[in-house]
């Protein structure tokens, strides 16, 4: 009989070696971050020093003309903007502090499915993010008003870490050959994929919608701010706030007021459609509302509000609307105030989430890292 020899090999080092490789994953991020600095509202300018820019930069532009020319909604600003928030995130600094909530060693490396959601620009990114970051590869089946953008940013992160390679697929056919799911559609579709899905382990993300509470001293910064939270990818975002709470005999001349400068919007043809439309149909139904001119704000105790209104309802007291949207939370993303719950959003500040602020608030990592 032969004699073999074995080397010891140290946990450490196992540890080691696979940290490596999570910095690689950071490192690659980081470097699609600093590519996306360069395409803001401010400009687009090419930068020196960012990697693969000549085989990328001009092609991004083109990507951004098509995914404008291919759906209306995506305009050049709500293009930019996502760009700019991600820039903000993607940094190194920010994915290794996300990164040190978690225990990556030892994943065995999965296939997850991604079923995207098309209503704002990379609204599934966070998604393949987490599950690339993870160790997993990702299947991706896009929606169809939001597919220019990302397998072109796949190419690039292909590019600075060829080790992603092999390791991103994108599919317009049903979903096969995966080991996870994370799905993201209305509440009717999410019938559909719950049973579909029904024997892997799985993310089913239904409609939601964002809300905020006023207390009738806010500042004109603080209203103006919420306005960008009404008014950012025109409200078609789950983080968008749809819903004001506000107290008994509110005024809203200084919400009117102070969502004034939103008023160009209303010069957006698609946007101006959708006003003119569902103000015919309030106005025929006789239903009460108030308006000025570009926004429509109607007393209704649903959450989901159409393009160009804004639904309103009145509390009596903080206690009795903490109970009303803790019996309400499954159907609430973000709640914007100042003052009122622990986890409430700024003013201002729905439409730019960290890493670490999930969707639904299902922490979509922790659910990768056990599959």
């Amino acid at each position: 009989m032969r004699n073999f020899a074995f080397a010891k090999i140290k946990p450490k080092a196992l540890f080691t070696k696979y940290m490596m490789d999570l910095q690689q994953r950071i490192n690659a991020f980081a470097k699609l971050g600093a590519f996306f600095s360069q395409f803001s509202n401010d400009g687009i300018q090419k930068k020196d020093h960012i990697e693969a820019n000549d085989l990328f930069f001009e092609g991004f532009k083109h990507q951004i003309k098509l995914a404008k020319e291919h759906n209306g909604w995506f305009t050049e600003a709500n293009v930019l903007f996502s760009l700019e928030s991600w820039t903000q995130v993607l940094t190194n600094e920010h994915l290794q502090r996300w990164a040190k909530n978690y225990h990556f060693k030892g994943v065995e490396s999965k296939t997850v499915g991604i079923i995207m959601a098309g209503n704002i620009p990379l609204v599934g990114f966070h998604d393949f993010l987490s599950v690339l970051m993870s160790g997993h590869k990702v299947l991706v089946k896009q929606s169809s008003n939001d597919k220019h953008l990302l397998p072109f940013l796949a190419k690039y992160l292909e590019v600075v870490e060829p080790e992603f390679k092999g390791n991103i697929t994108f599919t317009e056919d049903k979903l096969e050959d995966f080991d996870a799911v994370i799905a993201t559609g209305s509440d009717n579709t999410a019938r559909y994929f719950e049973y579909y899905f029904k024997n892997k382990p799985s993310i089913i993300r239904k409609n939601r919608n964002s809300v905020a509470v006023l207390h009738g001293d806010e500042t004109k910064t603080q209203l103006e701010a919420l306005s960008d939270d009404i008014f950012r990818y025109y409200g078609l975002g789950c983080r968008n706030v749809s819903k004001l709470f506000v107290p008994k005999d509110y005024n809203f001349d200084a919400f009117f007021n102070a969502v004034y400068k939103w008023h160009p919007v209303i010069h957006e043809t698609k946007y101006a459609n959708n006003y003119d439309y569902n103000k015919a149909v309030y106005l025929m139904s006789e239903f009460d509302m108030l308006e000025n001119g570009f926004l429509m704000l109607k007393e209704d105790q649903s959450y989901a509000s159409p393009i160009a209104t804004l639904f309103y309802e009145f509390y009596d007291s903080k206690t009795d609307l903490e109970l009303k949207l803790a019996a309400d939370i499954n159907h609430i993303q973000c709640i914007v105030a100042d003052g009122f719950v622990k986890h409430e959003v700024a003013f201002g500040e729905t439409q730019k989430p960290q890493l670490w602020d999930y969707a639904d608030d299902v922490d979509t990592v922790e659910f990768l890292l056990k599959i």
